[in-house]
């Protein structure tokens, strides 16, 4: 069977890292790049963090640098989530992967226009470099099978009263991608809090006895103290960690964990409202829907397939 060939668009941050891991370890994924955004931290550091990660778990894909800030709007970033360094308190040896010589565009480009069937674009932070890559070169719009972004929120946010993250920091983008006419899958925070792992799950993960478990753990556990509550979080918030970005590479690989439904759906670029996705749920705008809007999961077989991704990891670094 033929591999889904993957570009990820990430900036680690914890939750990428473990999206990285679920990415990976798949048999079914060929990553042919790894690209960086500006967003939970700088670009200088999500770039780093990347390549020193990939090169942890024994990864040998290109990691290539993007745009060091938004469109139009000033850098936001999130280190009172992920940490100064963008991963918690985990030190990561020196990476032995290098950036790449080609910029993050001129990659996507040449790697999208190389592949012989349509790429599958996961992106889990600001959109930025994927709007670049869609404005310069539109030619490449028929090479990408579909986008799959973590990001944005039909009920509420976490960075704004409204607004998600990574819509938040770069809304400019948001709006190029979802009127790009491309396929899009959207997994906002409506269906990544309840994609969560729970304090006792993770001793699962704790079990395995690796230096990369006890790292995962160590991760996860960093993000649980510092969790912002928002409208979505669960009954059992304290003893609950998020895996927002995992969503956006669960789906690829097995989209039948997921609900969705297909919605128009726009962004706000400024005000009060900047960066909220306003999803049309009842069809009212009675415009072509351009998103699918994922809201619900099966939690319990996500996190197993985390789980499994961990344990494969572990076995191919030891």
């Amino acid at each position: 069977m033929r591999k889904i060939p993957m570009i990820i668009d990430t900036d680690p941050g914890i939750d990428d890292a473990m999206m990285l891991t679920l990415a990976c370890a798949s048999e079914e994924l060929d990553v042919l790049l790894v690209t960086t955004a500006a967003g939970n931290i700088s670009q200088d550091k999500t770039n780093y963090n990347a390549r020193a990660f990939l090169s942890y778990i024994g990864a040998d894909v290109e990691v290539a640098r993007g745009l060091d800030k938004p469109i139009l709007r000033e850098l936001e970033v999130a280190e009172d989530i992920h940490g100064e360094s963008g991963l918690g308190n985990v030190d990561l040896p020196a990476p032995t992967l290098q950036c790449s010589e080609r910029p993050a565009v001129q990659a996507m480009v040449e790697t999208l226009l190389a592949s012989p069937v349509p790429v599958t674009v996961v992106a889990t932070g600001p959109l930025t470099n994927i709007a670049a890559l869609l404005l310069a070169h539109p030619e490449v719009k028929s090479k990408i099978k579909m986008i799959s972004w973590m990001g944005g929120s039909a009920v509420g946010g976490n960075m704004s009263p409204t607004a998600e993250f990574n819509a938040y920091v770069d809304p400019h983008a948001v709006e190029i991608v979802f009127r790009s006419g491309l396929p899009i899958v959207m997994s906002g925070l409506d269906v990544t809090h309840k994609a969560y792992i729970t304090v006792e799950e993770t001793q699962h993960i704790a079990a395995i006895g690796t230096d990369f478990s006890d790292k995962v753990v160590k991760m996860l556990t960093f993000y649980l103290g510092v969790m912002k509550r928002t409208p979505f979080h669960a009954e059992n918030y304290d003893s609950t960690i998020r895996f927002h970005d995992l969503c956006a590479v669960a789906y690829v690989l097995s989209p039948e964990l997921f609900e969705g439904q297909d919605c128009y759906v726009e962004v706000s670029l400024d005000g009060v409202t900047a960066g909220t996705t306003v999803v049309d749920y009842m069809g009212a705008s009675g415009k072509t829907p351009n998103v699918k809007v994922l809201h619900s999961v099966k939690r319990e077989a996500f996190v197993e397939q985390f789980m499994q991704a961990v344990e494969a990891i572990s076995k191919r670094i030891k």
